[in-house]
């Protein structure tokens, strides 16, 4: 049996064979990401040209670390492919990400791939989303105005003010960040849609019908693939 740590290495290493020479990709954010930046990097250094574009600070200082090719998003048409992981994945693909605090970039750097790929745990996988509390990115100015909407309109039991090592955390884009305790999310488009709708809000962590396939690790060894079947 293979520890959770070795799962996400596992699940990395494989998800690193979508990664082609001269594409130009998208890469996450987190801790299955970690292990697949460390494997690019080797890759890299055996010969293999890529550019990328990260979604947090934290991805761009380690993929600068390793050698690894970036490119501003503003500089690219549209890219092959994006990897990244997730903090729940339902079925259909339904995501909740956001866990890390870089919910924003993800979703916009998503949004420009041609395929988003999934890279999870076995643990990821839920048969409805709401267990992992969803993040929801506001502007300071007002974010307890959203905080009580939130619960007041949508009916969310619990919302609370991310914090870290004791202070508010704020965003690479200097936002802060709303964890929303919905219990269950059965319609995710709608509730991303009224989410949206409250003024002072800048992004969700729901990736309604955006991941296309998801690479999922097992504790027994077994690593598998499920695709979208949106059309």
């Amino acid at each position: 049996m293979f520890s959770h740590e070795e799962i996400k290495k596992r699940v990395a290493e494989y998800a690193a064979d979508y990664v082609e020479a001269g594409m130009t990709i998208g890469i996450g954010t987190g801790s299955t990401v970690y292990w697949l930046l460390q494997e690019l990097g080797k890759r890299v250094q055996q010969g293999l040209h890529f550019k990328a574009v990260p979604t947090s600070r934290q991805t761009q200082t380690l993929a600068t670390e390793l050698g690894i090719s970036l490119v501003d998003l503003n500089n690219v048409d549209q890219l092959v492919l994006t990897l990244d992981g997730a903090d729940e994945v339902a079925p259909g693909l339904q995501l909740i990400k956001g866990g890390g605090g870089a919910l924003l970039q993800e979703k916009i750097v998503a949004a420009a791939s041609r395929q988003l790929i999934i890279l999870a745990d076995e643990s990821k996988m839920v048969n409805v989303l709401g267990r992992f509390p969803l993040p929801v990115e506001v502007i300071p100015f007002g974010w307890k105005q959203v905080q009580k909407k939130i619960i007041q309109q949508l009916g969310c039991q619990l919302v609370e003010l991310r914090e870290k090592n004791g202070e508010t955390f704020v965003s690479d884009h200097g936002h802060y960040i709303l964890d929303c305790h919905f219990s269950q999310i059965t319609d995710t488009p709608e509730l991303n849609e009224a989410i949206h709708n409250i003024p002072g809000v800048v992004e969700t962590g729901l990736f309604p019908n955006m991941a296309d396939i998801a690479v999922v690790g097992y504790a027994d060894g077994r690593i598998t693939t499920t695709t979208s079947t949106l059309p």
